[in-house]
């Protein structure tokens, strides 16, 4: 029996990913990332206890803090849109997955993302739940070792699954979006830790048009509220260093041509234009297709064929070779 290490958190997806793996004859070894509070680590030992698990604990809070946290935050002062799950999961999740699976002499390892592995590729999940550009980052030797469970499934059949497993965990609530942000409110957090800049101002067109009360409460394509001249704007570019908020037309949002930097190839780079499809946001319905050059310096050119709505800097460009996840890198300009 090969023993496997399941990232879990005693949750419907780790839960039942947990029983497929036993089913797929695997020893299961549970490994929690603990960086939240003692009543969440209570519940996912007490979860393990009850399938038979045996679970190890290790606080991440200090690696979460340098690889996650303050890159997070810092992003957010440039004017970016960071994604700190694409920034965590080979950072800090699937590194401590594959320490504890080479401490114990496992060769594989195991989340409940709903994504796929086959043959060290990484593809698509199923289109309802389908969490691939959240692993675009995972380094090619990690993915080698990556078993997905549930890529197979929608989240409806994992809680059915979980039902029919007599697992608790059926009708327990999702996971929080960012883990490290426990009420949700990324602002009052950003806050604790840093200065904010104050007040600046909203520019369309070239004029000033009001004022925004903080350059980190906006992002590219988010509408600002109420109308100018009796329409709609949105957020179109943010400029730190003017500390003002750039807002445009719904039909100026969409650009041709993207920019990413420090691009991880799932593939060998590619010495010439490739063709590709690329997804700009964790979106499930935009995915235009595109032509893609590796630029000196580990970073990327995307010009794509259909305009792409509102591409903002720190999102990842996510390429796609039909459901094959190519790589991502870190989106710096659009036009």
């Amino acid at each position: 029996m090969s023993k496997i290490v399941l990232g879990f958190s005693g949750g419907v997806d780790s839960a039942v990913s947990a029983v497929l793996l036993q089913k797929a004859g695997y020893e299961v070894h549970g490994l929690y990332l603990d960086n939240t509070d003692e009543r969440t680590r209570l519940e996912a030992v007490e979860a393990a206890a009850r399938m038979g698990i045996e679970l190890t604990v290790i606080d991440v809070r200090q690696e979460l803090d340098e690889k996650v946290c303050t890159p997070f935050c810092e992003s957010y002062l440039r004017g970016e849109t960071p994604n700190p799950c694409i920034l965590c999961n080979p950072a800090v999740k699937f590194r401590a997955l594959l320490a504890e699976a080479d401490r114990i002499g496992a060769e594989q390892v195991s989340t409940g993302h709903y994504a796929r592995v086959e043959n060290g590729m990484l593809y698509k999940g199923r289109p309802a739940n389908d969490q691939s550009y959240m692993l675009c980052r995972l380094r090619r030797g990690q993915v080698a070792r990556v078993v997905l469970p549930l890529g197979r499934y929608e989240k409806k059949e994992v809680r059915a699954l979980a039902e029919s497993f007599g697992l608790p965990a059926a009708h327990k609530p999702d996971s929080m979006e960012i883990c490290f942000v426990p009420d949700k409110n990324y602002v009052n957090w950003i806050a604790q830790r840093r200065t904010l800049p104050g007040p600046g101002d909203f520019v369309l067109h070239g004029e000033v048009v009001g004022r925004h009360e903080g350059i980190f409460r906006y992002t590219v394509g988010q509408r600002k509220s109420g109308l100018i001249d009796g329409r709609k704007v949105y957020v179109s570019r943010i400029d730190p260093a003017g500390n003002t908020v750039e807002l445009a037309l719904w039909e100026e949002l969409f650009k041709r041509e993207v920019t990413a930097r420090d691009f991880n190839w799932l593939i060998d780079v590619p010495s010439g234009p490739i063709r590709a499809s690329v997804r700009v946001r964790h979106t499930k319905w935009e995915e235009p297709t595109c032509t893609v050059t590796a630029l000196p310096g580990g970073g990327v050119h995307i010009e794509c064929d259909e305009p792409v709505r509102a591409p903002a800097p720190g999102q990842s460009a996510v390429l796609y070779d039909g459901e094959r996840v190519l790589g991502g890198g870190f989106i710096t300009d659009a036009k």
